[in-house]
């Protein structure tokens, strides 16, 4: 058995070396990994097999993030650049977010435990706060200090866009509530699309991030969260700050 976990580890190890090594300085380092390795070990080629879920039928692959003890990432298994692609706008585009939400029993799995909905998140950032060319959803815990945030004003926040009270990590998020359990019926990207579009900004330009949260009726929903790059303040909208990638709230327990 001893040794068993020892192959584990550096299996485990070497996975890790193995992205790292691949990220470092190539923005198509995720892209690559999914093409070249995770969709084609899961259609039975003698390849690699890097992600822990491939989805066909959705179209989407899920790997586990160097960076952090529970992160994982849903990543198209489509070429898809980011936030601002038009695709993803289209009638007949999955609901990455709702499969990245499902998703998130990864991030328990690997934490051990099962997390309140509202200390779990799902975040995607802009064109200027990302590395990576490839869409990718990152699923991972939320940080300790947000989820006090939330908790205390949740009960004010209705499912209209509204400015939040106070600035998280030093950045000013506007929120609103999803009165819908799975995602079933709203996709993220499209509802901040209509409103972008409205105000005449651009996709390219935001994030999101999207919590577990309960209506004041007691029923499960989402708040979701929007920010926008603003340069000259040196925010450069990636909501993955929002995200503690070391997952202490899971220690609170």
């Amino acid at each position: 058995m001893r040794n068993f976990r020892l192959l584990c580890f550096f299996a485990s190890a070497l996975a890790a070396a193995f992205l790292a090594t691949a990220c470092a300085g190539n923005p198509n380092a995720l892209w690559q990994i999914v093409h070249n390795s995770c969709e084609p070990a899961a259609r039975g080629a003698d390849v690699p097999q890097k992600c822990v879920d491939v989805d066909a039928a959705q179209g989407y692959a899920v790997l586990k993030d160097i960076n952090g003890i529970a992160q994982y990432l849903l990543i198209p298994t489509k070429r898809i650049g980011g936030i601002e692609s038009p695709e993803l706008l289209s009638a007949d585009s999955p609901n990455y977010w709702r499969a990245a939400w499902e998703s998130r029993r990864f991030v328990t799995a690997k934490l051990g435990e099962q997390l309140p909905r509202d200390e779990l998140s799902l975040a995607i950032n802009s064109t200027s706060g990302r590395s990576q060319n490839q869409l990718h959803i990152h699923i991972d815990c939320l940080a300790p200090d947000v989820v006090d945030a939330l908790r205390e004003q949740g009960p004010k926040i209705g499912t209209q866009w509204s400015v939040f009270p106070t600035p998280l990590r030093g950045h000013a998020y506007r929120i609103r509530r999803i009165d819908d359990a799975t995602l079933d019926s709203v996709d993220p990207f499209k509802l901040l699309a209509a409103d972008v579009a409205r105000e005449g900004g651009k996709m390219a330009d935001q994030t999101l991030l999207l919590t577990g949260t309960t209506t004041p009726e007691g029923k499960p929903a989402f708040f979701l969260l929007n920010d926008h790059v603003r340069r000259a303040e040196g925010d450069f909208a990636s909501s993955e700050e929002l995200q503690d990638h070391s997952c202490a709230i899971a220690r609170k327990h």
